[in-house]
């Protein structure tokens, strides 16, 4: 039933705009392995080898940690509705954060999010589907705000600050590759 593929097709293409989740999974040669569910309008295709999504600051930061150490990336989507499907892209991947080179052109790929702290750029060397017939059919009704609200409560400052303290390392004690604030002026 899988089947495999060198690069994401136009049919691959339509599946992913369709999908309201995705889950990232990432793990350095040591420690743990991560799997993140993902939402919001923070997903693009830029070619068939190539997407990014743009991430906000969350309580851990361990995908940046573990791609510094292993580039290795899986992104997958599953369809919880009608037509059975899952969806994996497999290839190396790379972190920008604000201030690097790479983080204008693919932050402004994307509605503005409010504590947005990398962009993530996946190149895709094996797409691979499967049949998803255990995957329990599901009602999706709306993506959260609580993020957003979140990060308004916290303010720019206290963004940085939470950021500083929560996510300049992973669960493992990993550098994240965040980088320091400005200095005070």
């Amino acid at each position: 039933m899988a089947q495999q593929f060198p690069e994401l097709t136009e049919r691959h293409q339509a599946f992913i705009a369709r999908q309201p989740m995705f889950f990232v999974a990432t793990a350095a040669r040591n420690g743990r392995v991560n799997v993140s569910p993902k939402g919001l309008d923070s997903l693009r295709v830029l070619s068939p080898t190539r997407l990014v999504w743009l991430n906000g600051t969350g309580s851990g930061n361990e995908t940046a940690a573990h791609l510094l150490d292993t580039p290795r990336m899986t992104i997958m989507f599953c369809s919880f509705v009608r037509e059975p499907l899952i969806l994996r892209l497999y290839g190396d991947a790379r972190a920008a954060h604000e201030g690097d080179p790479a983080w204008d052109e693919f932050h402004s790929l994307f509605p503005p999010m409010l504590g947005a702290r990398n962009v993530f750029v996946l190149d895709i060397d094996l797409v691979q589907t499967s049949c998803g017939y255990g995957v329990p059919l599901m009602e999706f009704q709306d993506q959260r705000e609580l993020m957003d609200g979140w990060a308004r409560k916290k303010g720019a400052d206290g963004l940085l600050a939470y950021q500083q303290e929560k996510n300049r390392a992973s669960i493992d004690g990993f550098p994240t590759g965040l980088p320091s604030p400005p200095p005070a002026q």
